[in-house]
């Protein structure tokens, strides 16, 4: 099995089942997230090798129902990582058996072969969100457009539940005024439940960057400086610094 797909399945299950709320626990939606640390001069190998392999065993996946989707996302503006592949199922079990039975198929393929993807990206993160809030594209009927912003934020482990309250009640009504021709096609706001610092994540997207930029600016303005909002001040003493990405989306189902 490569390195990347070796994830302790079991040990990572019981602790997470055991850990979550009775609320978590009948989330709609969570997200299981890799995200790449890749050598520049072989990012091309690595993306002809998600292209070639990884697409067509993925597509499988959401064809047979193991999974809801799932996507490929290229580096364009931020931090260290350089490449992002998440997919999606309506519960943890049902994410980690996904990842386990695609595992096999990925094992059989590259059994007599080399992984360009793990040859390209030596090492990664992983993560684990549940979907929160958002604008849903299957609901707008706006399918999520090929720019991409995510913010990944480090929040008080105390207040983070009231971020959640504020961002459903407060900030959503914002966000969905952006969603429309010219502007966003898709956000969304989502919780940690595995993995490393970052304990919630925006994501907006938009048909080009020019769109998503200037969608993000007036959702700031109208939050933070078009008079004094005491919910974006309470949201920024909890939520204190974040990581901004903008990502290429070159694959999705």
């Amino acid at each position: 099995m490569k390195s990347f797909r070796i994830f302790s399945v079991v040990t990572i299950l019981l602790f997470s089942l055991s850990a979550l709320s009775a609320e978590e626990k009948k989330s709609e939606m969570y997200v299981y997230a890799s995200y790449f640390n890749c050598d520049p001069n072989l990012e091309d190998a690595v993306d002809e090798e998600v292209n070639k392999t990884y697409t067509a065993i993925y597509n499988e996946a959401v064809k047979d129902g193991i999974i809801a989707n799932w996507g490929w996302l290229k580096h364009h503006t931020g931090g260290q990582w350089r490449r992002l592949l998440y997919h999606s199922a309506p519960s943890i079990i049902a994410l980690f058996s996904a990842q386990e039975q695609m595992s096999k198929k990925f094992d059989a393929v590259f059994a007599n072969k080399t992984d360009d993807l793990t040859q390209g990206c030596k090492t990664h993160d992983d993560y684990v969100w549940q979907y929160v809030t958002g604008s849903r594209p299957s609901l707008t009927g706006m399918p999520r457009g090929k720019a991409s912003m995510s913010v990944y934020m480090e929040c008080s482990f105390m207040g983070e539940d009231n971020a959640d309250k504020i961002f459903k009640k407060y900030f959503a009504p914002i966000y969905n005024a952006q969603v429309g021709k010219g502007k966003l096609t898709s956000w969304g706001w989502m919780s940690h439940v595995i993995g490393g610092k970052y304990r919630r994540l925006e994501t907006l997207t938009a048909n080009n960057y020019e769109d998503l930029l200037k969608a993000k600016e007036s959702i700031i303005n109208t939050l933070y400086y078009n008079g004094t909002n005491k919910h974006a001040d309470e949201f920024s003493k909890i939520c204190t610094s974040h990581q901004d990405y903008l990502w290429d989306i070159k694959s999705e189902t």
